[in-house]
Parts: structure tokens; sequence; C-alpha cells
């Protein structure tokens, strides 16, 4: 995993994200952020599984199916089952040490 300070590559409203192998940072201190480092990492996990394009392709259709479902960009966000793992999760540092391949999948429902 390479942290990389991209302030003008992360869209508005968004601290960073997970492209394979990278992690891009608006601020500089989230670097140094475990809770935030941890959930980009697990979005790196779940990239790695669905081997990269699949992922970015899966995201995709997930959140204008959430779109649809929940007529509100946050809440469709929100409630893509990648940022479902990843946000119940980036608190737990070892997670990643015991999660199970493929796990994402018990969040979309």
């Amino acid at each position: 995993m390479f942290l990389i300070i991209a302030k003008y590559l992360i869209p508005k409203g968004y601290r960073g994200m997970a492209v394979f192998p990278f992690v891009l940072v608006k601020y500089p201190s989230d670097k140094k952020n475990q809770v935030f480092v941890n959930h980009e990492k697990i979005h790196l996990r779940q990239q790695l599984e669905l081997l990269i394009v699949p992922f970015f392709l899966w995201y995709l259709i997930e959140y204008v199916v959430r779109l649809f479902q929940y007529k509100n960009a946050s809440l469709a966000y929100q409630n893509i089952s990648f940022e479902r793992e990843a946000y119940r999760n980036e608190t737990n540092i070892d997670y990643l040490k015991n999660r199970p391949f493929f796990r994402f999948v018990q969040y979309l429902n």
C-alpha cells in the first residue's frame, strides 16, 4: 500500500479513496489517522478479491441501484456493501487479520 497526498484528485466532500495499490488522501494528517487508513485498507482488500476492475464496476452498479432505492446520493453511498463493511469495521485495526474472504457480501442486504 502506498499512501499519497492527492488533494486535487479527491472528489469534493471526501477525504480519500483507495485505488489499488494506492490510498489517496486529501490531507497530510490523514496519513497518520489509523481509523481512516484502516477503512481504506479494507477497500484495498475488497478490490483485490474482485480483481480490481470488477470491484469498481460492482461499486458503480450498486451505487446506482442504491440511488434508485434511497433517492438520496449520500444514503446511496453509505449503503453500498463495500462502504458498509469498511465503516462498520474501520475502528477494528486487526479486522483484516481475521476477515473472511468476500466478507462484503454479508453487507448486501
